[in-house]
């Protein structure tokens, strides 16, 4: 389905969560008690009273994020100073508590836990802009990453994200306003979003983080295999042979990376692989694995500027090399299923 314009969005979509955060808050006992009687009915531990906690919780956090950001524009002069550096960091301290409450929130409601390990000492070197490069499978990774970046590392991220994401009004509204680019999807995708690649990794200053997912969609083995057949479509037949070496990641797509690094020359890279959310492809594996009561693990690998190749296919390579490494530490750290699953 298309995303309709940016003034029916604003106009239509936001106001509307708003009101409906106020009907189900005003309305939370009866679908409380709903839940609760529906629950044992239901195997895995309460799971529709978890998942109802879960979404008006959600609920209740984008309205309030819009109300802030209504706030926000109307103190920047309806909107004339929303760029300038004040304006800027709020907007960004904002993102960080939405996601601190979030993920405070799933620690309790989901038994979901964060560990990082084997980090690089450099990662949230001070001083120096990064490009972070990060692998894409299961729901919330891109949110977890960006948590980790705002509220552990004190970075301010740029991102690049999929479009249809705008359909959920905080996140469209807060992202627009800060240095992010929506791109379509991979297949809608034309020449000019590498140049807005490029465009958004330029002028990166000492505390930002550029954020690209190079495979452009969460991992599915259906996904895997159409991209290496995309490969070979080009004539690509010696990256075919590496993406089919690679059982966990997608094939990376270079070309959004090729123009971060032009733009950001003095930038340093940050590759991150995660593990935790694999088992979690469709809606049904959501539905099957809450409460998730999970560890997502993430290892971050950091690489100096001068260590990065200077030649477009030796930075193609590079990007490979990375992935295949990023694919067998997700295979040394995948979860060990429980007995019985």
């Amino acid at each position: 389905m298309p995303l309709p314009p940016r003034w029916i969005r604003r106009v239509v979509f936001g106001p509307a969560v708003v009101l409906l955060a106020g009907f189900v808050l005003t309305t939370l006992p009866l679908w409380l008690l709903l839940a609760a009687a529906v629950s044992p009915l239901v195997p895995g531990r309460l799971r529709p009273l978890r998942l109802l906690w879960v979404a008006v919780l959600y609920l209740l956090l984008d309205a309030a994020a819009l109300v802030a950001l209504f706030a926000l524009w109307v103190g920047s002069g309806f909107g004339w100073r929303t760029g300038g550096p004040r304006f800027q960091r709020a907007h960004y301290v904002l993102a960080g508590w939405f996601l601190t409450v979030l993920f405070w929130q799933a620690r309790w409601t989901l038994r979901l836990r964060i560990a990082v390990v084997g980090t690089d000492p450099d990662t949230a070197q001070p001083g120096r802009p990064e490009l972070v490069v990060c692998r894409h499978a299961g729901p919330g990774d891109s949110f977890i990453l960006i948590h980790a970046l705002v509220n552990w590392f004190d970075r301010e991220p740029r991102i690049v994200l999929k479009d249809s994401l705008q359909w959920d009004p905080a996140v469209d509204v807060l992202l627009n306003r800060l240095p992010n680019r929506f791109i379509a999807g991979p297949g809608r995708r034309d020449g000019a979003a590498e140049e807005q690649v490029g465009h958004l990794a330029s002028g990166l200053d000492e505390n930002d983080a550029f954020v690209i997912f190079p495979e452009g969609g969460n991992f599915t083995p259906g996904r895997r295999t159409r991209a290496i057949d995309r490969l070979r479509a080009l004539g690509l037949e010696k990256m075919a042979q590496r993406a089919e070496a690679m059982r966990h990641v997608l094939a990376p797509r270079p070309g959004g990376l090729l123009a971060a690094l032009e733009a950001a020359p003095d930038a340093g890279v940050i590759f991150v692989a995660h593990t935790g959310l694999d088992r979690m492809l469709t809606v049904a594996d959501v539905w099957r694995e809450l409460p998730m009561d999970k560890q997502i693990t993430m290892r971050f690998w950091s690489v100096p500027p001068e260590e990065v190749p200077a030649g477009r296919q030796e930075r193609i390579d590079w990007l490979y090399d990375w992935w295949a490494r990023i694919d067998e530490w997700i295979e040394a750290n995948r979860p060990v299923a429980a007995p019985g699953e």
